[in-house]
């Protein structure tokens, strides 16, 4: 990001975020979904939790966004440009690769 206004942030998250909340809501609840990522002192990892923190924005006017949802917001954009980085060869559709991706609201497959 060039800048790091509260407009570039948001259109940041837009851009990598292209899940809906209903899709991301129903992919949090899939097996595959808890299958992968690094997980936090609770049992549940860190894209899964960040998973459910990115239907909450998504779902939350602009004018009600916190410091702290636009601080999670970087670490999204953060996130899903490094990861798509790493992409594997070959079919992703049924990875591990893919399905941390979907945990962060970004699905690499969806048109």
């Amino acid at each position: 990001m060039a800048t790091d206004t509260e407009n570039d942030v948001q259109k940041d998250f837009k851009d990598a975020v292209n899940m809906t909340p209903a899709e991301l809501e129903k992919w949090l609840e899939t097996e595959e979904s808890q299958k992968v990522g690094q997980k936090n002192g609770g049992g549940e990892s860190v894209g899964h939790d960040s998973g459910r923190k990115i239907v909450k924005i998504l779902r939350t006017k602009k004018a009600d966004l916190t410091e702290a949802d636009l601080a999670h917001m970087r670490k999204v954009v953060g996130y899903v440009h490094r990861h798509l980085k790493q992409r594997p060869s070959g079919d992703v559709e049924d990875t591990a690769w893919r399905w941390s991706l979907m945990n962060w609201g970004h699905d690499p497959l969806k048109k």
